[in-house]
This record gives C-alpha cells, structure tokens and sequence, in this order.
C-alpha cells in the first residue's frame, strides 16, 4: 500500500493544525506523547516537525506533504506546491523597533540613521533571508550600499560584505534584543502586545502570513500519492470553506418562494423540498457566513421556522475531481 508521508508542526502552530485536522474528520492519537501520532487513514504516516524545517523536508521529499506558515515557505525560498492557504494562525511579520527612535518610522528612517551617525545597523531575527531581501530592496540601503549584501551572522558561518548593516541569527526571545543587542528585530506577531511589553514599535510590515498545506512537487506527479494527496486537501478544503459557510432550513409558503429566491441571490440552487402541506415548501442551502446578517430580515419576512448550524465541511468535490481545486 502507498503510503504519503504528511508533516505536522510543533508549537502553537501545530495546535491550530490538530484542531483543523479534527475539523475535517481526522482522528490524531498519541500527540502528546509521540513525534509520530496515529492517525484514523492507514493511507497517511504522520510526523511531528519543527514549522521552520517542513518545507524544506517537502521541498527535498522527505515529507510529501506538510503544514508550515508561509513566513517559513517564503524564508526557505521551498520549491513547493502551495495546495491551500488554510487560514488560521494569521501574523504578520514586523520590523520593530525601541520606541525611543521618536524620529525613526521606516526603514529608510533606521538605515539614514546610522549611516549619518557612522554606526552598525544590527538587525536581530530568525528569518535571515527575509531580513536581508528586505533590507536589499529597501531604497535607502540602495543608495547608500548598492547591491552589496548585508552582512549574515550565524553560530556556524559569516556571510556577506557590507559591514555596514549586519544581521544577526536570534534563537528565541527575540523582543528582548534592542536595544543593547540590536537596533532593531524583525519578528512575528498577533497582537503586538510583547512588542509594547518590551518597549518596541513596529516600523513596517513585511508580510502576512497563515498556515498552508503543501506538497513535493514529484509526490503529486506520483499517481498513486496523488490520489491519498487530493483526500487530504478535499478534506481540509472543506474544513476551511465550512468554517465561511452557514447551513439554513426554512419552510415557505409557495407564494413567498419565488420573491424569496429573487430577493436573495445568495441562495444560489437550493433544494426545494414538498411539506405535507401543499401551501408550504422547505429550502434547504448553504450560504456564506459574512451574508446572513444582511439577509435575517428578507428571510423573517418571507419565511417560517428557520433553522442555522454551522457546517463542518463544505467539500468542493466537483472542484478538485476538475483539478480546479487543485495546487494554487
């Protein structure tokens, strides 16, 4: 039997993971005790990986699926197949700085400034590929440097040779860096509220980001790790839309139907269902979440007995037997 190998994160990362999973109908056992949990579909081989290391285990094919953000996607420059944004564990990634630089608001601000002071502009941060493309782009680091590269510093090697602008690799506990250590961090956050606790202000943002399922471009070009790949992302790709959706049951008298469906367009095909009155029909749709406030009044209008639940999965089976729910 084929078997795909599926990596799963570590983390507060890997809890929104565990609880998507669920969501689409997966059974995870052992979680807390095992780097290699079980699971209910003798098709997949669970592991349990650190968010930073999966794509490129992916990329490699190692893994052939996984879940990462896509701040560790973009800073492992992962040759992978994006299947699906799953939309949960959403930060940004900020450049921040101490809220002392009154003057300092951008990053052309922070570079100016130390070039004008004939000071070292220490960047401290876990994505060091991140900082420095960003940093590269940046106009003031054009006209002050060129292409020259900032310098990198790792435990294990020293890259670059603009010593000028130095980015250092940080291990944790970012925010603690500036502003004996640093000048400046780039660094994830939620809420921005470790940012404040420790004297910091975000300058920039560089990206948002969210988990995303992908895949080893040769695992989905295998056709029997292909099939066990489109199981997984129908499921959590219904997981996601289910999460969007609401599931409304309503009874109409039939001369209320018609203004009903033209009234509200986001009924889109719902089933229209016999009662044993003959007056009175049954709808039965599914509609998007973010529209039922604006439509509640239309429906107490025209219609009786509304029921509402949340669906737990839309499945787009229709999408991904096309492909059109396939890798984006």
């Amino acid at each position: 039997m084929i078997v795909v190998k599926f990596a799963l994160p570590k983390g507060h990362l890997g809890t929104d993971t565990m609880k998507m999973l669920e969501r689409a109908g997966y059974q995870i056992s052992g979680q807390d005790r095992t780097y290699r949990p079980g699971i209910n579909d003798p098709g997949i081989e669970l592991k349990i990986l650190r968010p930073q290391e999966i794509p490129t285990y992916v990329s490699e094919g190692v893994q052939d699926v996984g879940i990462s953000g896509r701040d560790w996607v973009a800073e492992n420059k992962a040759d992978v197949e994006v299947l699906l944004d799953l939309e949960y564990s959403k930060v940004r990634l900020v450049l921040a700085v101490p809220k002392t630089l009154i003057m300092v608001d951008s990053l052309s601000d922070l570079v100016r400034r130390s070039a004008e002071r004939g000071e070292v502009l220490r960047i401290s941060t876990e994505y060091l590929n991140a900082a420095k493309e960003y940093l590269k782009a940046n106009p003031a680091y054009r006209e002050l440097y060129g292409g020259a590269e900032p310098v990198v510093v790792t435990p294990w090697w020293r890259i670059g040779e603009n010593e000028r602008v130095m980015v250092y690799l940080s291990f944790g506990a970012t925010e603690a860096k500036p502003p004996e250590d640093a000048d400046a961090i780039l660094e994830v956050v939620d809420t921005g509220t470790s940012l404040q606790q420790n004297g910091l202000k975000v300058i920039e943002e560089v990206m948002r980001t969210s988990a995303l399922l992908i895949a080893n471009r040769d695992s989905l070009s295998d056709p029997g790790k292909r099939v066990k790949i489109m199981d997984i992302l129908t499921l959590l790709r219904g997981a996601v839309d289910g999460a969007k959706k609401l599931h409304i049951f309503a009874n109409v008298k039939r001369s209320n139907l018609k203004p009903l469906l033209e009234q509200l367009p986001a009924l889109k095909r719902p089933t229209i269902s016999e009662l044993s009155d003959p007056d009175w029909c049954a709808v039965n749709t599914v509609i998007d979440k973010e529209r039922f406030i604006e439509m509640l009044p239309t429906l107490r209008a025209l219609a009786q007995g509304l029921v509402v639940y949340e669906p737990r999965q839309v499945l787009p089976l229709e999408e991904i037997a096309t492909g059109n729910g396939g890798p984006v």
